[in-house]
């Protein structure tokens, strides 16, 4: 029964306010608050200090990724994210149950959660409903920082859950996977800026925002409902399947609605339409809007 737990890509703010108040968090058990937000909007760690779940950890996804890289939030290195989630007292056999505190409910909980099973973590849950719903629902909170005994962490990067530039350009003629795009639809059409850049989408993808997966309250539609998404986009859960967006954090929402379905493979184009826009040739960013030579 506990492993069945352990491998639920949801829990509920009810199982982990239980876990919370009979003292599991610890070497077998840590949450970690995932939440970014644009610096102009709100301080992700400042909110962190000031109130988070009791035995939380902050989880800098400013500090946990490539920084050598010119794209945002890009995966660091095996030995990086080993030496980053060790010193939050994360080891290979820790349940690690990741959450944030967007008004929408979830929105870089699954990059998280996708990063640990990216790189080979298998014990690994986002918190449904996220930050928003635990205070809605009364569960307790603190300011009190927790500082857990460091572990040993050995990360090992498993390929088929990222995919490069290359691997996606090439696609563009082979098509040897589906592409699903998780921006907002104007973005992928080219109607409107993408985050101050031109906006268009890779030839042959698929538009589903990832915000279609929420219900109104912040939680996970229920699996019958994701698949009747995939389906009405013609996107076929049995055939490979690959998620891109603006940065590669919202189309985590893509592999965890599918990882829920039952596929577990949905890979990331990392890098996406930020990497994409720079890199790929005009004739392959497809756009209602006329641009100039990119």
């Amino acid at each position: 029964m506990a492993a069945r737990v352990l491998s639920r890509p949801l829990v509920t703010a009810k199982w982990l306010s239980e876990a919370v108040k009979a003292g599991r968090v610890g070497p077998s058990l840590r949450v970690l608050d995932a939440s970014w937000y644009p610096p102009q909007e709100r301080n992700a760690r400042r909110e962190f200090e000031e109130r988070h779940v009791p035995g939380a950890s902050f989880f800098d996804i400013e500090e946990c990724r490539d920084k050598s890289s010119p794209y945002d939030f890009m995966l660091p290195s095996e030995s990086r994210f080993a030496d980053y989630v060790g010193r939050l007292g994360v080891g290979n056999d820790t349940h690690v149950v990741v959450y944030d505190g967007d008004e929408l409910g979830a929105f870089y909980a699954p990059r998280a959660w996708w990063m640990f099973r990216a790189f080979g973590h298998r014990d690994v849950s986002v918190l449904n409903g996220g930050f928003k719903n635990w205070l809605k629902e009364g569960h307790p909170v603190t300011a009190e920082i927790t500082r857990p005994d460091p572990a040993v962490y050995k990360a090992k990067l498993n390929r088929t859950l990222l995919k490069t530039f290359e691997e996606v350009i090439q696609n563009v003629g082979s098509l040897q996977f589906q592409l699903v795009d998780s921006r907002p639809e104007g973005r992928f059409r080219g109607t409107e800026l993408d985050q101050g850049l031109e906006s268009g989408h890779i030839p042959g993808a698929v538009n589903i925002p990832f915000h279609s997966f929420l219900t109104e309250t912040g939680h996970e539609k229920s699996i019958e409902e994701i698949q009747q998404i995939f389906r009405e986009k013609q996107v076929d859960l049995s055939k490979p399947l690959t998620a891109t967006c603006r940065k590669g954090v919202t189309a985590c929402h893509i592999a965890l609605a599918a990882f829920l379905c039952g596929k577990q493979d949905v890979a990331v184009y990392d890098g996406s339409w930020s990497e994409w826009f720079h890199r790929a040739p005009p004739r392959y960013k497809v756009s209602e809007v006329k641009r100039g030579k990119a």
